[in-house]
């Protein structure tokens, strides 16, 4: 008997691969366990393979079944994501932008960017997360994030990303550091001091811009402390744990006893990217990115 495939027997199949139980299942469906065992059958026949492997009472998903389930999720969680945004433009709002951000975005990017939104888009709603560079790439492939701020020399597979800011660095002090802007002269003279750097799981590209740095400068520095905050960094360095190397954007919001000194001699940089999927399926994208000033990364 031929079988069509029917969008229930997808989200019975998603359910039992998570479960792993038929009765459970059938529970939480408020099915009977026979018209899901039914129903399993169906969809097996339908694609014309197991999916399940089924040991007296013990059910596992078999290798094409794990993979099918992992594909049925995606088709789930983009079919709710289709009808949230329908629901939303039904009454009059225009969609919801959930973007993940590096902390130094917070310091003018975003806020800059969400008074855009609010000045030309007054009914979108956004969520806002911070998230480290792989954090976002993993969520923006998994449809978690509609949008990304990262540090990154290239975009992933499946990603697009565009240029929007770049900036100098700037050493931070201690407010009683000997050094200061009238007699400093090279990175060079903190040499022997501890470094508190930003983790390489924060950015692996951005360490290794920071480490470029220091190979300018002719020494390796001694890396005390590595952290993903800012304000972590600021507290030990004020705390005369180290000094530090951070984006020159990072010196504004914070009211602590700590100086910032711009490295203007060096030729290396840092550049806050915007990052998103490919055939991205949020409405949304292709309004925002037009609020971004944004240009291809040469």
């Amino acid at each position: 008997m031929n079988y069509q495939l029917e969008l229930r027997h997808l989200r019975y199949f998603q359910v039992l691969g998570q479960e792993l139980h038929f009765r459970k299942t059938a529970e939480k469906l408020y099915i009977s366990q026979p018209a899901l065992s039914k129903q399993i059958q169906q969809l097996e026949s339908i694609l014309g393979l197991q999916l399940f492997d089924r040991h007296n009472r013990k059910v596992e998903l078999t290798t094409a079944g794990k993979y099918f389930h992992q594909e049925v999720q995606l088709i789930m969680q983009s079919m709710q994501q289709s009808i949230a945004h329908t629901q939303m433009l039904a009454k009059g709002l225009e969609g919801r932008l959930r973007m993940g951000y590096l902390g130094s975005a917070m310091q003018s990017i975003i806020p800059d960017f969400l008074n855009k939104i609010r000045r030309t888009m007054p009914n979108m709603n956004f969520d806002l997360k911070e998230m480290e560079n792989h954090e976002q790439i993993d969520s923006l492939l998994k449809g978690e994030i509609d949008l990304g701020f990262v540090r990154l020399d290239r975009a992933p597979r499946g990603l697009e990303m565009r240029s929007i800011f770049e900036e100098s660095f700037s050493v931070v002090l201690p407010l009683q550091h000997p050094i200061n802007r009238d007699n400093f002269e090279s990175l060079y003279q903190l040499k022997d001091e501890s470094f508190i750097l930003f983790d390489p799981n924060y950015s692996q590209s951005y360490y290794n811009k920071v480490m470029q740095i220091f190979d300018q400068n002719g020494f390796t520095p001694i890396i005390s402390h590595n952290t993903i905050h800012a304000v972590t960094i600021y507290r030990l360095v004020e705390n005369n744990f180290g000094v530090s190397i951070v984006p020159t954007s990072l010196q504004k919001g914070f009211d602590l006893k700590i100086k910032f000194i711009e490295l203007k001699n060096i030729n290396i940089s840092t550049t806050l990217q915007v990052i998103w999927k490919k055939n991205q399926s949020n409405p949304m994208i292709a309004n925002v990115k037009e609020l971004l000033d944004i240009k291809p990364i040469s």
